[in-house]
Parts: structure tokens; C-alpha cells; sequence
């Protein structure tokens, strides 16, 4: 059972026209688009956590568009690429790193983006460390995120060699999940993640002192992406509803644990407005730390 909702300019012109029929085909999913579509998530391996992830928010898709959402599990997020290019998956949650690194492969739309004005990249040592800039760890042990990462190592890796250093010279250690631990033990000089690291590491280590080194400017939202050889008329019938219901997207999206941990903070918002061409600046990020698309 799903809601038909016309703007009053539509409504009024199909009651006047006698054109109610037209203008439902016209803006409802449901009358435009496949029966069923499907959606993958590059954050999420396995059918099991996807599901627990976004069984709500597919419910509640199906709801609002009266298209049927299938959760599609991928094993990487170069297997959702592949997916995209050969329309074996209809949508994509994905990071700003992985839009960039898809539209090498396919045409793509934004059907909507997460956007988290703290959302950014931090370098963050022990407030007593000799190294005052980012150029002292030219000899220095760093720890970073995950290799592909936008946030943890994509825009640290710019930052770096923005301050004049070759990645290739440096002691570089992809820490993943690791990586706040590894300065609070010691192990590593410097830690380059997002900005939520900078306030993990006080928050685990509230009797040590820390210190700001560097920090970029907020970084695009996550988007949810679509293929764009998805029929146009279908793409923007999905824009508009949801835009229409935005408060029920949202709140669906961040009812289950592993996403309201990822996306509830201050300020954050959904933008159906999204410019695809703010993502030019991360492959400008890829292209100023030398690092090739896909990795």
C-alpha cells in the first residue's frame, strides 16, 4: 500500500485537465520504474548484517515508492562496481571515494546523499610530541585507516603530500579499526583518520593530552548511488518521492544500530540536491597523493 503525493501546481493541473491518470504515471515510481529494484551497501559484507542494516529503510521504500527494494550482498566494493557496470544492481550506498572510483566504469546518478558537516580528516598526535607540522613526519611512524577509505586515508594521504612528502618514503600503517589504540599505546607518532578519531582518542584516553595537527574542510556526503541506465523518468519519480518524504527516509535509515552509529550526529542531513560534481574534488585528493584510482 503505498500514498501518491502531487505537488499542489501538479494536483491542480491534473483535476482542471481531467488528467489525475497522466499525472500519477507521470511522478510515482510505481508507474515508471521496474516492480522491483535492487540496492547494495560497499561498507557491508553479507546478507545477514545488510539486512539487519536496512530492512527498514527497504520497507519503508517500498511504502512510499510501491517499488519492491531487494537487498543485494557484494563481497567488495569493486564487486559493487562490477555490479553497476553490468546493471546487475540498481543502487549503491557507497562512500564520496567509491562514487569517484565507479564513475570510472559507468554512468552514474545521485539519488540522494548523506551529508555530515563534521565529516572530514584529522591528524591528531600526544599534545607533548616534538612534531608541530605535518613535514616533521617525514621520519615519523603514522597510522591511517583502510586502504580506500575517504576520510582515512584519501584526504591524509593529500594532506601529506600537500606538505611537500613523498608517500612512498613514509612509515605508513594501515590500522583499520586499530588505529586510535596504536597512538594511544605508543605505537605510532601521528594518526591520520576522520574527525571522529579526534575525539575517539580523547574520550579513550581522557588522562593524556592530544593535539590537533591538521584538519581539511568537511568532505561531500555519502551518496546513494543509482546507474544511470536506469530510466530517467524512473530516477527522478524516486528523487521526488523520497524528497517528499524525507523525514520517513531518514528515520528509517538511521533506526537500526550500525547506522545510526555511522550517521546520527550533529547537523547531519539528507540533500536530494546533490551536484554529482562535488566529487571532483576527490579524485583531485587521488590525483595530489599520487594514489590510482581503486586502490
Amino acid at each position: 500500500m503505498f500514498k501518491t503525493i502531487l505537488s499542489g501546481g501538479a494536483a491542480a493541473l491534473a483535476l482542471s485537465g481531467g488528467l489525475m491518470g497522466t499525472a500519477l504515471a507521470d511522478n510515482h515510481p510505481a508507474d515508471v520504474c521496474p516492480s522491483s529494484l535492487s540496492m547494495a551497501d560497499t561498507g557491508i559484507e553479507g546478507m545477514g548484517t545488510l539486512e539487519e542494516a536496512f530492512a527498514p529503510f527497504a520497507n519503508d521504500f517500498e511504502e512510499m515508492t510501491g517499488v519492491e527494494l531487494e537487498l543485494y550482498s557484494i563481497a567488495n566494493r569493486t564487486a559493487a562496481g562490477t555490479a553497476l557496470q553490468y546493471d546487475e544492481v540498481d543502487m549503491v550506498f557507497a562512500g564520496p571515494s567509491e562514487y569517484v572510483l565507479f564513475e570510472e566504469l559507468a554512468d552514474l546518478d545521485v539519488l540522494f546523499s548523506i551529508v555530515r558537516p563534521n565529516y572530514g580528516s584529522s591528524f591528531v598526535v600526544k599534545a607533548d610530541s616534538d612534531i608541530q607540522e605535518l613535514s616533521d613526519l617525514a621520519d615519523k611512524r603514522i597510522a591511517l585507516k583502510d586502504v580506500g577509505s575517504t576520510s582515512g586515508h584519501i584526504f591524509p594521504s593529500k594532506l601529506l603530500a600537500e606538505a611537500g612528502l613523498n608517500l612512498d618514503q613514509l612509515d605508513i600503517v594501515m590500522a583499520g579499526d586499530a588505529r586510535v589504540q596504536t597512538l594511544i599505546n605508543g605505537d605510532v607518532d601521528a594518526m591520520g583518520g576522520g574527525n571522529k578519531d579526534w575525539d575517539a582518542v580523547r574520550e579513550q584516553d581522557p588522562d593524556t593530552e592530544y593535539r590537533l595537527l591538521a584538519q581539511t574542510d568537511t568532505l561531500p556526503g555519502d551518496p546513494v548511488i543509482m546507474r544511470a541506465s536506469l530510466a530517467q523518468d524512473c530516477r527522478d519519480a524516486l528523487r521526488t518521492t523520497l524528497s517528499e518524504n524525507s523525514d520517513q527516509v531518514w528515520e528509517s535509515l538511521t533506526s537500526t544500530e550500525r547506522n545510526a552509529d555511522k550517521f546520527i550526529e550533529r547537523d547531519a542531513y539528507l540533500s536530494f540536491e546533490t551536484d554529482p560534481a562535488i566529487y571532483d574534488q576527490v579524485r583531485q585528493a587521488y590525483d595530489a597523493a599520487g594514489i590510482p584510482l581503486g586502490e
